[in-house]
């Protein structure tokens, strides 16, 4: 029998109306060197700092398969017409392309690889099933920013993920240089989370997706933590990936250089950790941004 909103054990609250810095209540790292691709100490590095880097997770030529789809995407008329493309509100250029493993049989194939699936699995613990899929442009000199947040306060909140055993991995598919926009993680930060304060807009996504609002940490907070944990900025070439866990605090500073950095993004969430009703929504976001559908990622219906 379902549990009800009201029965349910909320171990992560936010959005009540006041900000909350608390002790992370799930592990990090669920298998062993035993289960997957990684070895001891790239596992032991996850746990502590929140992510890892893979140096070159995909070949030249996928990689030159992967621009050329992406290309296509952002000129493809049907698919900026699609709710699921989410664009820059003053450029007007392509910001997000979601559900880009539904959307694209090239994305599709790369969601269920066994080089990436594996290695999620490793970390959780147990089957994962595909939370979210998205690429992201941030062509030069327009792409915006990403302010510091917590993805899984997000997914909490408002897709009603009921713990952090969820991770992420950014496959890149620009170099990514210090200077044109790469993603920054506050390392050791997933082991602490913070709650937000403001609630959660009807409708929120569609302001959240092109510029975050609700579920942004405030800047004291954000203070602390970087003061605590310092700031990792994530460089390395084409075909790199990073793997992060869902709690770690990150953002990415706008692109003003001419060198444009987009990336496949892909959420993997334990199958042990399904979502529910949101936490502190009344509604759940669409099925492109917290999917509901369980099926085991790599599983042969989906390859």
């Amino acid at each position: 029998m379902t549990e009800t909103v009201e029965s349910r054990v909320d171990a992560y609250p936010t959005r009540a109306g006041q900000v909350q810095v608390m002790p992370r209540q799930d592990k990090v790292v669920y298998g062993s060197a035993a289960d997957g691709p990684m070895d001891q100490a790239t596992l032991d590095h996850y746990d502590a700092k929140g992510y890892l880097a893979i140096d070159q997770l995909v070949t030249g030529e996928e990689l030159e398969e992967f621009r050329a789809e992406l290309k296509r995407l952002s000129e493809d008329p049907t698919v900026r017409a699609d709710e699921r493309c989410i664009v820059e509100s003053t450029s007007q250029e392509v910001r997000s392309v979601f559900d880009v493993h539904k959307v694209s049989e090239v994305f599709k194939k790369i969601a269920h690889d066994p080089r990436v699936v594996g290695r999620a699995k490793q970390l959780l613990g147990s089957d994962v099933y595909i939370h979210q899929s998205r690429v992201n442009f941030k062509p030069g000199f327009e792409g915006k920013d990403f302010m510091w947040h917590s993805d899984f306060e997000t997914w909490h909140a408002e897709d009603g993920m009921p713990g952090t055993r969820a991770v992420s991995i950014s496959i890149s598919l620009t170099d990514n240089y210090s200077f044109n926009g790469p993603l920054m993680i506050m390392p050791g930060s997933h082991q602490e989370y913070v709650s937000c304060d403001a609630a959660t807009p009807d409708d929120n996504y569609k302001k959240s997706l092109v510029m975050q609002g609700a579920g942004t940490p405030d800047k004291t907070t954000l203070t602390e933590f970087a003061d605590k944990y310092g700031i990792d900025v994530l460089e390395g070439p084409a075909g790199g990936a990073i793997m992060f866990d869902s709690n770690c605090m990150h953002a990415s500073n706008g692109n003003v250089t001419p060198f444009s950095r987009s990336n496949i993004f892909i959420v993997y969430n334990s199958v042990e950790n399904t979502i529910g009703e949101p936490y502190a929504a009344r509604k759940p976001r669409p099925e492109f941004a917290g999917s509901t559908d369980f099926t085991p990622a790599g599983a042969s219906s989906n390859a």
